[in-house]
């Protein structure tokens, strides 16, 4: 099946962890790929194994200065996306979200192409809604330390939908809810990567709050399948869509799961919960499921025990 046969296809933070499996993905389905990173948290290790591919191009590149290339479809995934990395710069962070969807619309906008953002759930901010529909319109604090991101993402969808409304370019929004998979860096404070790491290396399992705030976990290559089926899908729908998987388990929960498949002796401890953390998230994706024929399909268990290969044979030396 090669949906993207011929295509010339922009992965802004393309080596990044989803950039990377979207630009290996795009390359199976026959397209021509251009991917820009700046590498402030991408990696060119997560794209090594596609450097010698004669359609492959990687070029350095900051996405909030201008870019002028020949391409018919663009992904923008370029932002910094775990706390740890966005609060490093919190200024920068909101100029990638919202100079870069500048930037990358005026280029759609020259080009003719098709353009998807890759928004989050953080625009739902600490919902007061469960599971969260692409009608909520969040519960977010403007001014609060995770602002950066949140309202970074926010204002980049306001800018995808005035250019779709002023100036008819073809958008689509996808809104990604946790995601986790082999390339997520190990240093990068999301829940799955740190109770991986710790479980492995022995360490004690850090848990914020009483561990029974809950997320939903969607495996990369599920998420990836997303991105291309609503890249494909009819130019009347823009979204926003939701994407992730409405499988919820607490902190308390995964921590357990994940001792269990590493075998490790951990334990679990507890730390203060970060301000303007969620208590709880969960995606309504039922049209996802209506517009794009799309659910995941990789259980947790299933998901973790490969995300765990990957990150042993990392610790290791191996990989």
């Amino acid at each position: 099946m090669n949906r993207f046969a011929n295509r010339r296809v922009l992965v802004t933070g393309g080596a990044g962890f989803l950039g990377s499996h979207l630009c290996e993905r795009l390359l199976e389905e026959g397209a021509d790929v251009l991917c820009i990173d700046n590498f402030f948290t991408g990696s060119k290790r997560n794209i090594l194994h596609l450097l010698n591919n004669p359609y492959f191009e990687l070029m350095r590149h900051d996405v909030t200065f201008p870019l002028y290339v020949e391409v018919d479809t663009i992904f923008n995934l370029a932002c910094p996306a775990s706390p740890v990395h966005y609060q490093v710069d919190p200024v920068q962070t909101t100029k990638t979200s919202v100079h870069g969807a500048i930037n990358m619309l005026g280029l759609a906008k020259r080009v003719r192409a098709r353009i998807m953002q890759a928004s989050t759930s953080e625009v739902y901010g600490d919902p007061r809604v469960h599971p969260q529909g692409e009608a909520y319109w969040g519960n977010v604090n403007p001014i609060g330390p995770r602002s950066c991101y949140d309202e970074g993402k926010r204002c980049a969808e306001t800018l995808f939908f005035d250019y779709h409304r002023q100036h008819r370019l073809r958008i689509k929004v996808a809104r990604i809810f946790n995601t986790y998979g082999p390339r997520m860096h190990p240093n990068d404070g999301r829940v799955v990567s740190n109770f991986i790491v710790q479980a492995l290396r022995g360490d004690p399992i850090t848990v914020y709050g009483d561990g029974t705030q809950s997320r939903s976990f969607c495996y990369v290559d599920d998420m990836v399948e997303g991105f291309l089926r609503l890249m494909n899908a009819p130019d009347e729908f823009t979204g926003p869509v939701n994407l992730g998987n409405p499988g919820e388990f607490t902190m308390l929960e995964l921590a357990r799961k994940v001792i269990d498949l590493t075998r490790s002796r951990s334990s679990i401890t507890h730390a203060s919960l970060p301000t303007d953390d969620p208590r709880q998230r969960r995606p309504d994706i039922a049209l996802a499921k209506e517009k794009l024929d799309w659910e995941p399909r990789i259980v947790l268990d299933d998901g973790l025990r490969r995300t765990i290969a990957y990150f042993d044979d990392l610790l290791s030396g191996r990989g």
